[in-house]
């Protein structure tokens, strides 16, 4: 009987941990794209469906949206309250220079800690129900305390991985978007027509942030403190120097094809640079797959044909 209670919990923290999770990717992606309902009802119109009542339409959405999105946007509001506002700070901060994936909000992710650690606590804790090998009490405290710790700082983890992949994305694409700046500012074209060119030109993150700073530039944002914000959200030396750059020849009045001229080579030496020093890093980095996996076997295969022969003569002379 204790065992079936145990099971039964866990499924229900694993099953409602996945649950808060898909529905709060729902709600935040709903708080960007705008209000669900309303959009079903504009999509209803534009087919010429008729719609008897507001809840039928309502009704034809997802259990997630009708149900699990309300709830877990009330949590949000209620643990907003108990975090401090230096954690919700950083964390968005985190955030944006991730790019902000999944579209989430800093308490969300906050929450998704609290939720990813119970997911890896109740799945090491239905392990050790089920195993045939019946589990000390210490031991299964032991474990599931370790990996509930785990599942705490994995959410972490995983977001300073999405910075870092972002930021050398962005490390790499420069020089070629700088090159491509270039050609469009010498052609005749402004700096925000260019930057719509190399938005156009490329998918990647770079051209995304290019992107968002020409839409703030159009929606009234001076140039300067659009380019200044771009440079915060991507958070790299090489921008905040390009944007620098780009600032100062703006007021001084120098000319902007020059700037950008001498920034793209700037970026090719430094990428070159990275380059070189990660070739040097790379015979570090394998001395140890080389001494613990490749040595091992380049040893049992020359010696075990000696080790063999040694022993029969060995064996011969007994």
């Amino acid at each position: 009987m204790a065992i079936l209670i145990g099971i039964i919990v866990a499924v229900v923290i694993m099953g409602g941990a996945v649950a808060l999770i898909i529905a709060g990717l729902q709600a935040n992606r709903a708080q960007v794209e705008g209000d669900p309902l309303m959009e079903r009802l504009a999509e209803a119109t534009q087919r010429g469906d008729v719609v008897s009542s507001i809840e039928q339409i309502e009704m034809q959405q997802p259990f997630n949206q009708r149900v699990l999105v309300p709830f877990l946007r009330r949590v949000g509001e209620l643990s907003t309250t108990f975090t401090p506002q230096k954690l919700l700070e950083d964390t968005s901060r985190k955030l944006e220079l991730a790019g902000n994936p999944g579209r989430v909000d800093a308490a969300t992710f906050l929450a998704s800690r609290i939720v990813v650690a119970g997911v890896f606590g109740g799945l090491l804790l239905l392990v050790s129900i089920l195993s045939p090998n019946k589990w000390a009490l210490g031991q299964t405290i032991l474990v599931v305390g370790i990996f509930t710790i785990l599942g705490f700082f994995f959410p972490q983890l995983w977001l300073q991985s999405r910075i870092n992949a972002r930021q050398h994305e962005i490390r790499k694409a420069m020089p070629d978007a700088l090159d491509l700046l270039t050609i469009c500012v010498e052609a005749g074209l402004g700096f925000e027509a260019a930057m719509s060119k190399v938005s156009e030109k490329w998918q990647n993150e770079l051209s995304v942030a290019l992107l968002r700073a020409l839409r703030e530039i159009q929606l009234g944002k001076t140039r300067r403190d659009a380019l200044r914000d771009m440079a915060d959200r991507i958070g790299i030396g090489e921008m905040t120097s390009f944007v620098a750059a780009v600032i100062q020849s703006e007021i001084l009045g120098v000319s902007m094809a020059k700037v950008l001229r001498i920034q793209s080579d700037q970026m090719r030496v430094k990428r070159r640079q990275r380059a070189e020093e990660e070739a040097h890093k790379a015979p570090v980095k394998m001395i140890i797959p080389l001494a613990l996996l490749i040595f091992p076997s380049i040893f049992i295969i020359l010696l075990t044909p000696a080790g063999i022969q040694i022993s029969r003569s060995l064996g011969s002379i007994r």
